[in-house]
Order: structure tokens, then sequence, then C-alpha cells
């Protein structure tokens, strides 16, 4: 799914776009789908997801750069294409696969299209704060730790980040190499992320310097690859007028903090220099008799070619040829050419739907004299998704939007985190917290977390870096850039239902978000636009909105002190994007409501209702199309947070489900999986010496619950439909009010009909607590970034979580791997569970062990396996 993916012809035979009796292809520079450290090709198969688990650039530089080093900061095409001129005669002699080896462990990418590529996420050279004489080729960068990719450039605990850690200006350096095979190809330097300024400097040549710290960008190289390389990358991660930063109040005005690092991969893509660099594949009325699939190519011409070209397309499923469609393309000018293809007869698609995400492969290839040159391969879905004045429709259908709003920041790695721990907090909010969308706050997230979004069929809200705070024009120009960037790279999801195109909870700028409305539909046209808005920006809203759908986020306290919840505004969609998080409902304002596991256990058994009662109010207006609460998990910020952590999730920081998510984990049909979560702990310490209280909430989606209290029946509940109307699984609530002193067990039966579907227990008795450890993956990847979490707690003899427990976890490894996070661990800080990441070492195989003991509840271990990374071909 990403804006510049370069194809590989080698796998063109399963696409019918040409059979094996065909002529040889005719250039060279290809890329293959790998994963982080690898040389490998994309075997068109879609990886299942696995259960275990823009910015604007300037060309000058950074001030510390100094001038020796700036005398090219860019390669103009004219220049390009002349030295590239004696290069355009090989484009017919050379084999399509010459240089490469087909890498025998590659595997198939989850998405993207059929390439190859130089992955650069291993080796790197990290040198701290910049100095100036390390951007030389020659510097002696021999003392510097080595480090992979993504990687935070200070060291962070899970709470008391300090922004003073990371503010300033950082260098990287990598030494590599290009295979002799391809010469006579165009180089590209692909970075996902980097926060938040960066410049790079590839044998001393300055490249232009890149603005945004959450999308891709590319620098060309071709001109100055040598056959040994150095590149050098200055991270400048000051607080600037960059979004979301800029404000002069500081990271204060931002309710996330900012790390910085070369938070995402960085790859090496060598091309042909007639190359297709982006392929837009829109399904059109996707309902009816006549849909169709309309694509849009950009074709990037370095060197014309006057004699014939094509551009063919094949849409696929599985092995199954669904409908192909080509046309005769001219390229005998340099620069870019846009061509449109359209596949009709689609017969019966599977439609992309919540319960059923069905994918379907798209390959777009190009042909010169009939011979393959270059293809392109990308994942489409067929939905149709519309908001309209009475609610939200999905493939036709009326469908209640019910989801939790995300921030991608994690304990001990900033930003900083590998794909597989994307990817699982996509399974979490999808399987676990039972959510059909995610709200990707504040700004753009990984395209790790956005595939296995069209995988696991959870729908999508997308927006640009931001935070109330809108800028200069400066500012503003580069968040209408990061819109651009934002759709042209995601797209192509069919998970993304709409964009937000405004600054989260801004004030109303009609001329800026007309903008980035404009830019939005430009590239896209086929979803709606949106931003959230707030009470402050209703007041001339007629007036000065300007976009399809009204998202509001909803932050007030009906008169009994529960949730409010608004009418919907008259004649336009409408539907919830935040509510509950921190808002005090007993006070009626203020966000000081802090759920800390280790923080106020009253409050920590209301937050389940909250969320439960927002769902449900929401529900009770047809025309909300639904509600999109505050919010998964927890995440670092200095605005109304407990040592730098902000509470409002459903989750901790660790992922790891607080009493809040009780409401989340019983909605889903019990047929699937019967559920009983208590929102409360069966306890009888100093918190709740007489056990969990009057009128407390057990979620289930059972139909009637049994209640027994060391083996005597205690309550028959049934849920409470009259207070949840219409929830389809409202609380049970019970009386549990209990003498404690005979350390009492408490055991829910629950029951659909007459049938005894599930049953939990839980004891009081501390005596007979134990150490829980769990590892989330049983095998990693020694790549030096892949990692896995490694959760622990208190937990008494049936597995249940045991509050405030204290005491100290401490985790001694052997094996390839190191722990990343705070060891020993102290659990009194979390209220009593925690996790840290267990990092697969570089080039590492074989067997990690990691054995954890408390002082008093003693020790248990987890076993992981390594398997061997892909050879990294572009490494010295």
């Amino acid at each position: 799914m990403r804006r510049r993916v370069f194809g590989a012809l080698d796998h063109l035979r399963e696409t019918g776009l040409f059979d094996d009796n065909g002529d040889a292809p005719v250039a060279i520079g290809v890329f293959g789908e790998c994963t982080k450290n690898s040389v490998s090709s994309y075997t068109g198969a879609h990886k299942p997801f696995e259960t275990s688990s823009g910015g604007i650039f300037e060309s000058e530089g950074v001030e510390e750069l100094p001038k020796n080093l700036t005398h090219l900061a860019h390669i103009s095409r004219r220049d390009f294409i002349r030295d590239c001129a004696a290069a355009a005669a090989t484009l017919t002699s050379v084999p399509i696969l010459g240089g490469w080896g087909t890498n025998s462990n590659s595997i198939a990418a989850p998405s993207g299209p059929a390439r190859r590529a130089l992955s650069l996420d291993r080796d790197w050279l990290f040198g701290g704060k910049l100095d100036a004489a390390a951007l030389e080729p020659g510097f002696n960068d021999g003392p510097f730790p080595r480090v992979a990719l993504p990687h935070c450039v200070t060291p962070l605990s899970w709470q008391n980040w300090d922004p003073a850690s990371w503010q300033d200006v950082w260098l990287y350096r990598r030494h590599f190499a290009v295979p002799a095979g391809f010469r006579g190809q165009r180089v590209f330097l692909h970075f996902d992320r980097i926060m938040a300024a960066a410049n790079p400097v590839v044998n001393g040549h300055t490249l232009p310097r890149h603005l945004g710290g959450f999308l891709p960008f590319e620098r060309e190289i071709t001109s100055l690859i040598e056959e040994r390389n150095v590149l050098a990358v200055t991270v400048d991660s000051r607080w600037q007028g960059i979004p979301p930063a800029g404000s002069p109040s500081g990271p204060v005005s931002v309710d996330y903090m900012l790390p910085g690092g070369m938070n995402g991969a960085v790859e090496l893509r060598i091309v042909p220099q007639v190359f297709i660099s982006d392929v837009f594949a829109k399904p059109v009325n996707v309902l009816a008799s006549d849909r169709r699939l309309e694509v849009t190519c950009t074709i990037d011409v370095g060197v014309p070619l006057p004699r014939p070209s094509r551009l063919a397309a094949s849409l696929r499923d599985g092995a199954r040829v669904v409908a192909t469609a080509s046309k005769s393309v001219g390229l005998e000018k340099a620069g870019e050419r846009e061509v449109s293809l359209s596949l009709g007869d689609l017969g019966n698609i599977q439609l992309w739907d919540v319960s059923a995400p069905h994918l379907y492969s798209l390959v777009v290839a190009l042909f010169a004299d009939d011979k393959p040159v270059h293809d392109y391969r990308i994942r489409v879905g067929f939905r149709d998704a519309r908001f309209e004045v009475d609610g939200f429709f999905l493939n036709g259908h009326r469908f209640r939007i019910f989801g939790l709003n995300r921030h991608e920041l994690y304990p001990y790695v900033g930003f900083a985190a590998p794909p597989r721990l994307l990817r699982r907090d996509a399974q979490i909010l999808r399987h676990e917290f039972n959510c059909n969308m995610v709200r990707c706050s504040h700004y753009p997230q990984s395209e790790a977390f956005l595939d296995a979004c069209d995988e696991l069929g959870m729908m999508v809200w997308e927006e640009p870096p931001g935070w109330q705070y809108i800028g200069d024009e400066a500012w503003q120009d580069l968040t209408v850039s990061d819109v651009k960037a934002m759709v042209r790279r995601d797209r192509n999801h069919p998970a993304i239902v709409i964009w937000g195109v405004r600054i989260n909870e801004s004030r109303n700028d009609p001329a800026l978000y007309e903008r980035t409305r404009n830019a939005a539909n430009a590239l896209d046209g086929s979803r709606p636009t949106s931003g959230t808005m707030t009470p402050s920006s209703l007041k001339n809203w007629r007036e000065e909105w300007r976009q399809d759908v009204f998202a509001f986020d909803d932050y007030h306290a009906a008169p009994d002190g529960s949730v409010g919840i608004r009418e919907p505004l008259p004649g336009v969609p409408y539907f919830i994007t935040e509510t509950v998080g921190q808002f005090n409902y007993e006070r009626g304002r203020g966000f000081d409501s802090v759920y800390r596991r280790a923080g106020d256990l009253k409050l920590q058994q209301d937050q389940a209702l909250f969320h439960a009662q927002a769902h449900d109010r929401g529900a009770d207006y047809p025309r909300i199309g639904g509600v999109i609460a505050w919010c998964a998990f927890d995440y670092a910020s200095l605005l109304h947070s407990y040592d730098g952590v902000k509470c409002p999730g459903v989750a901790d920081v660790f992922r790891i489900p607080k009493l809040g998510a009780s409401f989340y984990r019983a909605q889903i049909d019990p047929k699937i999986r019967p559920v009983i979560e208590p929102s409360f702990y069966w306890d009888f310490g100093p918190h709740s010496p007489s056990g969990p209280g009057e009128r407390v909430a057990i979620f289930s989606n059972c139909e009637r619950l049994e209640l027994s209290i060391d083996g005597h029946k205690h309550a028959a509940l049934r849920p409470d439909r009259t207070g949840f109307p219409h929830l389809k699984y409202p609380p049970f609530f019970a009386n549990l009010i209990v003498d404690g002193s005979s350390k009492p067990e408490l055991r829910i039966d629950g029951y659909v009909g007459d049938n005894l579907v599930v049953s939990r227990s839980f004891s009081s008795d501390r005596t007979t607590d134990r150490l829980w450890l769990q590892a989330d993956d049983k095998e990693l990847v020694g790549s030096g970034s892949d990692a896995t979490r490694l959760a622990f707690g208190v937990v008494d003899k049936f597995g249940a979580p045991r509050p405030y427990a204290d005491g100290e976890v401490r985790m001694r490894i052997s094996g390839p791997g190191t722990i990343v996070g705070d060891n020993p661990f102290q659990l009194a800080d979390s209220g009593g569970a925690g996790a840290v990441w267990i990092r697969a070492a570089a080039r590492g195989a074989g067997r990690i062990r990691v054995e954890a003991r408390h002082g008093e509840l003693g020790t248990r271990s987890v076993e992981i396996q390594v398997r061997p990374a892909r050879d990294e071909s572009a490494s010295l």
C-alpha cells in the first residue's frame, strides 16, 4: 500500500499477463517484498494475520551542516536524464532479475506490490548529538554503537518521559553497497518515518530536507552511488514549527509526546529507467451490476521510450483471474505520465466487510515491445461505506460504528515500535475489544497497523498530525502537504472509510480546511472528509464548516452525573469521535478522572460503565452513525497525566486491559466467545475491605448469571435492559458487600438458555496468589528489531488480576535476545501488572529463555524461538 513501490516480473506469470513461453524481460531494477534486514521476493500470496500477537521538503539543510556538504542539495531531472542517456541503451539487453538471486527464505508480505528492495534497517551507527564532521564520508564512526531500526534517540522508561531528553539534533550513519548488477538503473532511498525533520547526506552530498515525522519520503540518489557508500542522516527532534508541534507553549500544548528518532524502516529501492511509481485502484458502483475498478497509474519516465508501450492490469482472487484490462501508452517524453484503466464485468465480487474482509490482488504491468518492464502490486477491497443524514451504511445496510481511538506511542520505544507490535494493537482492538472501527488519533499511523485493519475487517478514520493548534502560513502549508501524503500513501486501504482533514479540535479556519478537503478529494474522491468539532467550533459551523460528515467530540455530563450525549445536528451526517476519556462526570467539567490501575478503585470500576453509557446513549439517536470513544490505550502526555502517563485508556500503556475494558470485551456473540468480565476486583484489602460494593457491574454476553460465594448461591442476575436499552449485551448488576474475613471465593456461572456456557472463579486469599508471565509470540526473527511483549503481573489462583499488588519483578535473559524496558520492574507503580519487550538480536538464531522472579511469588519462565533473518546484501 505504499506510494512508491516497485515491482518484479518474476511473479507476472501468475497474473495471466504473459505465459512461460514469452520473451525474456527487458529491464532490471526490481524490488522484492521484504521484512526488515532482507532481500526477498513477494510471492503473491497474502500472509494471514498472526494472532500471536508527507510533509513538505526544503532544499536547504539544518543550520549545523557545513557549507562544503551543500554543493549538491538537489539533482534536477534534466541532469539525471543527461547522465542516464547512455544507460537507456541497456533497457532491452539486461535481464530484469539480473543482479539478484531468489532468496529461498522469502516470506509473502501481508500487502503491497510485487517488488524487491534492499532493507537498510540493520547496521546503523548512532552518533548521538550531531557533530557536523560526522557527515563527511571518511569520518571514523567505529566507536558509534550499532543499532537497528526503528530506533528512538533516547532511552525511555514507561513513565516520566522528559521532552528535553530528545529535543536536539542527532546523527545516524549507515554504510552500504549496491550490487554491481544494478548499473544503469535508478536508485531511491525510502524513509518511512523520522521525527521530526531529516537531512539525508549520501557520500557527502546533501539531499533535500524533509519536514514531518509521521509519513514516508523518498530521495533519488542515482548519480551519487559509488562502489562503497555512506548515508548520514541528521534527525532534528527539536520543538519547531512542524505539525503537530510549533505552539509557543511548547510540548505541553500537544496531548501526546513526540520522542525523536528514525521511527520507521529505510529501504534502498532500485528501478528501471521507466517504472510505475504509483497505482490507485478505486472501486466504483460496488453494489450495482455495473461495478468496476478504476485504476489510475503514474509512470515515471526517466528516459523516453520511442517504441510502443502498453499498460496491463490483472485483478486476481487467489489463483483466479477476475478481470483484465490493457491500454497503449506513449512514453516519448521524460517526466511523469498518468494513465487510467477500467476493469469491468466483475461478476460476483465478494465484498470487504467487517465480518468477512475479503481482499483481492491487483497487478499492473508496463510492457515495451510486448516485453515486461516493470510491475506494481496492491491489495483491493470492494466495499460501499456511506455516512448519510440518517446514519452510517456499510454495503447498503445500516451499521453502527463501535470503536475506540488509538495512539501509537509505546513504553520504552516511543514511536519506534516494530511491525509485530503495531499489528498486535489491531488484533487487540478487533478481537479483544470487539471494535469495528478505530480512529487513528492524531496523526497518520503505521502501514503495518493499517494492513492489519484491512485483514481483520476494522474500519479506520485517519487524520493529519495536529492537536488544537493551527500555526502560521508555513505551518498550514505543511498540514496541506501532510494530507496529500497521507491520502496518497493510504488510499488503497479498504479499511479506511473517511479522511479527517481538520486538525483535531481546532478552531474553524474555512480557508485552510477548504484546502485540505480539496487536497483529499483531488487524490481520492471516493471517501468523505471530516474533522473533529468541539462546542467552540459549533458556534458558526453553518458558515464555516467545510466537510462532508460532522464529527463531534462530546464531553458533557447528564444531570445525574452520567454520560451525556448531544442530539445530532440537523441535516448533516453525524457521529461521535470522542467521549468519556478522563472527563469528570461527577463534577460535570474537567479532565482529571485518572484511570490508573494503581489509583482510585471506585473510579476504575466506573470507567466501563461510562463507556457503556456513551455507546448506549449514542444509539438512542438513530441519526448518530456510532461512537468512537476515548480511548484504547494509555499514552505519554504532559496534560492531565500522572507521572507523564495519561490514563484514559481501557487498557494501560502495556496494552493490558483495565476494568474499563470489561464492557468492550463482552460485546461479542456468545456463540463465538462467551464472556464474563466483572468491572471490579474480588479483593478485601484496604481499598475494598467489604468487597466490591453495592450495585457493581458485571459485563457478559450471557442471558443469565448465577453468583455463588463459597459454594452458596448468592444471586441470580439478568442484564439491565431497562437502563441500557440499546446495548445488545447490557451489564448485570450485583450487590457484593461481603464479609471478607473468611477469604471467600466467588464463582460466576453464565447461561445461554438452559446451557452453562462459561464459568469464572475468583479468590480473595492472597496467600495463594502467583506470578503471571506471558509472551505474545513464540517465535521472532533475528533482525535486531523484531520484538514481542512479555507481560507479567500478580494474579489469584484462578488467574484473575490482583489489585494493588507490589514488589519487584526481576528478569534474566539468555539466548539471542535482549530485554527492552525497566528491569527490575516495580509493580506498585503500575498496580500489579506490567510488561517489557523481548527483542531478537541482529543475526540471532536459537532459543531465548526469560526467567522472571518475584520476591514472594517465586519464579516463572518463558521460551521464544528466534529464526534467522535473511541476509543483508546492502551492508559492507
